[in-house]
Parts: C-alpha cells; structure tokens; sequence
C-alpha cells in the first residue's frame, strides 16, 4: 500500500465536510456558499473551517469569475475535479449502507483500507496509520462494528488474539476508498 495514497485519506477526511462538499461541487459544477449550507446541513463556521482546508490543499477554489448571480461562488480545481467523482461514489456507497455518520469520521476510511489491504490485527493497523493513536483506532474499530462494516474475532489460542476484518458491506465501502 503506498504511503501517499493512506496519507492523502487522512488529510481527506481529518474534516468530516470535506468529502460531502467536494462530491456536491462535482455534481453541481460549483455552488454557492448558502446553497452548501442548506443542502449539507451544516453550520457556516464548519462550511468556512472546511473550505479554508480544501482550498490550501488546492482541492477548491474560488470562482475567478464569481459576481454574476448564476455564477457558483466555489468550484473544484484540477486536483479537486479528479477527487470529484471518487467522493460522490464514497457518498453514495455511505448513504446506500446507511452509515454517512460512522464512514465520515476521521480514521474510518483509512481503517477499512488497512483491512482492506490485509491488516488483521490492532497493532498492524495502528503502525499502518500515521499520526492515529491507539486510542482514536480502538474507537474506530469498535464504531465500525457497531455499523456492522467491521468483524471482530478472537482466537482460541493463549494468550488471546485479536483479528478484525471486513464484513461484506464493509468490503462495499473499502472497494470504493480503495480507488483513490
């Protein structure tokens, strides 16, 4: 697994807006601040806070021609327009299983990445991850098979064993983030 790929999720869902505001600027071709306010649900601090994000990552822009009133205040730029299509099939795959809430959080996606690409164990998945914390991945986890997207398993040997792994609609969601 490359390194740029699991850091790119990171810096990608650090923000919990990130992903549904980059999958609406693609599906509408740009938008206007008060139209992602009101089509996300979100705050305006958060929708400030996460577009300052996107645009330093230079996923984001401004419209440079932005003023006429059918013009979209924000669009993607050339880095955000090949995320565009990845982050509306992500959205897509969390609202059709039913869990945008748990698959939106921080470590969710490079979690189910990590099991994707064969990590079973806590401290395989925790040195795979840079910057987690054995705590933030133990939350994960445990969210993750709350959301019934994780399986975990633990061995008959002694001393005990921990094994995560995927379940089926967990493999739906970790196809998907794996196309990045």
């Amino acid at each position: 697994m490359h390194r740029s790929k699991v850091n790119r999720l990171v810096v990608l869902f650090h923000h919990k807006w990130s992903v549904p505001i980059l999958a609406e600027l693609h599906t509408a071709s740009g938008t206007k601040f008060v139209a992602l306010v009101k089509k996300l649900g979100m705050s305006r601090d958060s929708l400030r806070q996460t577009l300052d994000v996107l645009i330093r990552e230079g996923w984001v822009k401004r419209n440079s021609g932005y003023g006429h009133p059918l013009r979209p205040e924000y669009v993607l730029s050339a880095a955000g327009a090949r995320l565009g299509p990845w982050c509306t099939r992500v959205m897509s795959i969390l609202i059709a299983l039913g869990v945008e809430d748990f698959g939106l959080r921080k470590w969710s996606a490079p979690v189910a990445l990590g099991l994707q690409s064969g990590l079973q164990r806590f401290s395989e998945l925790t040195a795979f991850l840079p910057g987690s914390s054995a705590r933030a991945i133990a939350l994960t986890l445990k969210n993750l098979q709350t959301a019934g997207l994780v399986h975990r398993a633990v061995s008959e040997e002694y001393p005990p064993v921990t094994y995560y792994r995927l379940t089926r609609r967990g493999r739906r969601l970790a196809t998907v983030i794996e196309d990045l």
